[in-house]
């Protein structure tokens, strides 16, 4: 097999190399969204075999943020290289707003 180094100066290396990461990629989003299929499923089937609320609210939730980390890992390209400062925004985002609600619960409850 050829050397599939982006930077070889072949412009039919560099099309295999390109070819097969995007082949890559796009494996990796229906694996992705299979998993995200089947995490939707198990909610709806918690919820319909009538477990206690205390169970299916926090795995419900749990579920939800699993899927939300795929989405924007597979789906809105955040492995990728140039993202760093998306990703410092969107982590100081979640920082603050659990910081907010936990203020608030806190206040509220003692």
């Amino acid at each position: 097999m050829a050397n599939l180094h982006p930077n070889s100066g072949d412009p039919k290396v560099t099309y295999e190399y390109r070819r097969k990461k995007h082949a890559e990629e796009m494996r990796m989003q229906v694996v992705t969204f299979t998993m995200m299929i089947f995490f939707t499923v198990i909610a709806f089937a918690a919820v319909g075999a009538g477990f206690s609320k205390w169970f299916i609210v926090p795995f419900v939730l749990l579920l939800a943020i699993v899927q939300v980390i795929f989405q924007l890992y597979y789906f809105m390209h955040m492995s990728h290289k140039g993202h760093a400062e998306a990703q410092l925004f969107m982590y100081s985002g979640v920082l603050v707003g659990f910081l907010t609600i936990l203020t608030f619960v806190t206040i509220i409850w003692w």
